[in-house]
């Protein structure tokens, strides 16, 4: 997860979209995670900017969709969905001809490279 999250903040930074970066890293990592966790094969991660909105889009082989977990109070797992919909501005999941694609859209304001 540290790796996704460096390019994730590496990418924002190139993009001078670097306001946003501690937000958009965690969403980009507990997308990854999950990925990880849950399905198996390769995992891709996609990040695109277009009109202020940051776009994060996590691949993988796990056809199976992704659902917000009630997690009780005594579980340390099961809470990542949980942030991606309270912190992004939406977020979804789409079967692939190989497994899914999860993503989450965040906005983000840029300012020109100097």
């Amino acid at each position: 997860m540290g790796k996704a999250r460096r390019l994730a903040r590496s990418q924002l930074v190139e993009w001078g979209a670097d306001g946003q970066s501690g937000v958009a890293e965690l969403l980009v990592s507990e997308l990854v995670t999950n990925a990880l966790c849950h399905a198996y094969g390769t995992i891709r991660l996609t990040l695109s900017l277009q009109e202020g909105l940051l776009r994060c889009e996590v691949e993988d082989s796990d056809s199976a969709l992704p659902y917000v977990y009630e997690a009780g109070d005594d579980e340390d797992r099961g809470r990542g969905l949980r942030l991606i919909d309270l912190l992004s501005c939406c977020w979804g999941s789409t079967r692939t001809s190989t497994g899914k694609v999860v993503w989450f859209e965040l906005p983000v304001h840029s300012h020109p490279q100097s």
